[in-house]
């Protein structure tokens, strides 16, 4: 694998982010996990961890949002866009969704390898260059991936190191993401404290504040922002679907402590 890093959005843990190509690799590796996971399923069947979507409607999504990224990637756009009209070549029969999400991995494949990382061009988050929209795209393909393959009965499984970089990409951008998460903007705090903590060899912590103004993510260990006031401990792959709303920290797979309130608080503001 070619070892090229970029400096992107990140909390500022050790080994994060992975190297571009690292993203350009798994996107192709989830869509093609996801397209397997829906073909030959009932289009109209439901979706349960994205309440209102169908099958269908989960497919559309998954390849639109593909194909409106390499739109964004291609053209370098350096501004907020004012239109997410694209053109799909959407099949008339959904079951047909499948090999049309699959259809769309070598335009991506080629976007991403023509593209420079550090290219300037406006992104939602703090991160404005290309490199961003190769994590973002990549962590909305795999989470996408598991709502299918749990609608349709599969058992799925998410490598730790690409859910560790998961919770980091996510916990980076989300003082970013009112844009279309308005209710992150209105969590707010006096100065509480949320850690989220990795079982396992890696072991890695990402810490957040609730303050006046909004959330603020604290790299200093506890000796420099005082004791936590909550605490949820997991696998990376679990906590990865935790914060995208696909968990609760009220399963027993999380080791959780301190104040509840402050967690039902963080959860009710953060999910998108």
């Amino acid at each position: 694998m070619t070892e090229r890093r970029q400096q992107m959005a990140t909390t500022s843990n050790a080994g994060h982010p992975l190297p571009y190509d690292t993203y350009r690799e798994e996107i192709e590796r989830e869509t093609r996990r996801f397209a397997d996971a829906v073909r030959g399923a009932d289009p109209a069947g439901a979706v349960p961890s994205c309440p209102d979507w169908t099958l269908a409607e989960l497919a559309r999504h998954v390849g639109s949002l593909q194909r409106w990224f390499c739109t964004l990637l291609s053209r370098r756009v350096q501004e907020f866009p004012r239109s997410r009209d694209v053109e799909l070549g959407l099949p008339d029969d959904p079951r047909d969704y499948p090999d049309w999400v699959t259809a769309g991995v070598p335009d991506v494949a080629a976007v991403l390898r023509d593209t420079a990382p550090d290219a300037p061009m406006w992104t939602w988050g703090e991160d404005r260059h290309a490199r961003f929209w190769a994590r973002r795209m990549l962590f909305e393909t795999l989470v996408h991936r598991v709502d299918a393959e749990r609608a349709v009965g599969r058992e799925t499984a998410v490598d730790p190191v690409l859910a560790a970089d998961g919770v980091d990409e996510f916990l980076a951008n989300l003082p970013y993401a009112g844009l279309f998460a308005p209710a992150v903007t209105k969590l707010r705090g006096d100065g509480e404290t949320i850690a989220f903590r990795c079982t396992g060899a890696a072991g890695e912590e990402w810490r957040v504040r609730l303050e006046p103004v909004g959330i603020r993510l604290l790299s200093g260990g506890v000796a420099e922002s005082g004791p936590d006031t909550a605490a949820v401990r997991g696998q990376a792959a679990d906590l990865l679907l935790l914060l995208y709303g696909r968990r609760s920290y009220q399963e027993t797979v999380f080791d959780v402590s301190g104040d509840a309130t402050v967690l039902d608080r963080w959860f009710d503001h953060t999910a998108f």
